[in-house]
């Protein structure tokens, strides 16, 4: 998919295309590499979050409309079992939501969009959870 074909009424197009997705998505691992509220989350990724950030701009542009980067590379998403062998719980769930939230009420992005947005990650992160508590 081209950046022409894209549907211009897509969250992918309103935040941006791929410099807006991408700015958001550094600035989220930004805020969890240096906010100690997302301690608990900064453990959860290791030393570093390089893979972290390409991956998630990669799903990120797919998820929200704009060109699959993720599944040209990986396939299918799975992202429930990719994300088993790390310990998810409501801890880390409401810590990578609030980091988003965070994110996006940084970067500015419109009440609306943002709203929407709030609803289905909380759904996906919510579903991601393999541990309890």
């Amino acid at each position: 998919m081209t950046e022409n074909s894209i549907d211009a009424t897509t969250p992918f197009t309103q935040l941006g295309g791929e410099p807006g997705v991408r700015a958001l998505v550094d600035h989220f691992y930004d805020l969890m590499d240096l906010e100690p509220g997302f301690a608990r989350l900064r453990e959860v990724h290791g030393s570093t979050l390089d893979d972290a950030r390409d991956k998630l701009f990669w799903f990120l542009c797919g998820w929200l409309g704009g060109p699959s980067h993720y599944i040209e590379r990986f396939g299918h998403p799975r992202l429930r079992a990719r994300h088993l062998p790390f310990a998810i719980g409501q801890v880390e769930r409401d810590q990578w939501l609030a980091c988003m939230f965070q994110a996006m009420e940084d970067r500015a992005v419109p009440a609306e969009l943002k709203a929407r947005l709030e609803r289905s990650l909380f759904e996906t992160a919510d579903w991601m959870r393999n541990r309890p508590g």
